[in-house]
């Protein structure tokens, strides 16, 4: 396992890409990140805490949505095994950090749209729907390796923390946001629908928070990562990246 901190980030150069909705100008106040209208720009050297394996494996959106999405869960096949053996026929590897972003938008995007907004109970609002959209594109960069080594991380791995800062949401807020992105726990329809889109991004969500909503956010990984290790290493670490990105706020 590596255990170098960044070894790619000094190297890095910035990338951009421009994302069908215009960003909030505010996430410039994260180390790293530039906003101009729809160009995201992205520092690696500034923004990740750690950067050591820039390659992602990616499906394409399109197909995702016209072949995998509307696929129905049978008494022979699970949404889960649908999933991987579509990642497994289709998944190809990418180093270009600018597609991973315009893949993480298209999937954000279909997971929070706006009807959401019209749905009983969910007491959403467009402003929340906008933050877990902006801050999940970005989460994409993220990254964990099959032994459940964290490899990729920046600040947007944990959003309700980056979103506090960027959206200026308080800390009832920034757990309501938590507790929405983790919706799909609650309920089945729309965690089988986050199985399926997830596929473009070459995995399945995991989420860092257990059994409430801790602010540790999540990753998409790879099927078959080891889960335990996974959760031994974020654990030893999120409370001193949460905390780098709260001191983002605070200058």
């Amino acid at each position: 396992m590596t255990t170098a901190t960044t070894p790619h980030t000094t190297t890095s150069k910035p990338f951009s890409v421009d994302l069908p909705e215009a960003f909030t100008p505010e996430w410039s106040r994260l180390d790293g990140i530039t906003v101009d209208g729809t160009t995201v720009t992205v520092d690696p050297g500034q923004y990740f805490f750690r950067y050591e394996s820039p390659s992602w494996l990616l499906v394409d959106w399109e197909l995702v949505r016209s072949e995998l999405l509307g696929a129905k869960e049978t008494d022979e096949q699970a949404v889960e095994q649908r999933a991987l053996e579509f990642v497994k026929a289709h998944g190809q590897v990418t180093h270009d950090p600018a597609k991973v972003l315009e893949v993480g938008y298209q999937v954000a995007a279909h997971l929070f749209r706006d009807e959401y907004l019209n749905i009983p109970g969910l007491d959403v609002t467009e402003r929340e729907l906008k933050a877990l959209r902006e801050a999940t594109t970005i989460m994409a960069l993220n990254r964990v390796e099959t032994d459940g080594h964290i490899s990729n991380v920046g600040s947007c791995w944990f959003f309700p923390v980056a979103t506090s800062v960027v959206f200026g949401f308080d800390e009832d807020e920034a757990r309501k946001v938590d507790e929405l992105y983790h919706g799909g726990w609650f309920n089945e329809t729309r965690r089988r629908e986050s199985v399926l889109a997830h596929a473009a991004l070459g995995g399945r969500l995991v989420h860092g928070c257990q059994a409430s909503a801790d602010m540790a956010g999540g990753c998409v990984l790879a099927y078959g990562t080891d889960l335990d290790g996974f959760r031994r290493e974020l654990d030893s670490m999120r409370h001193d990246w949460m905390d780098k990105v709260a001191a983002m706020g605070r200058r």
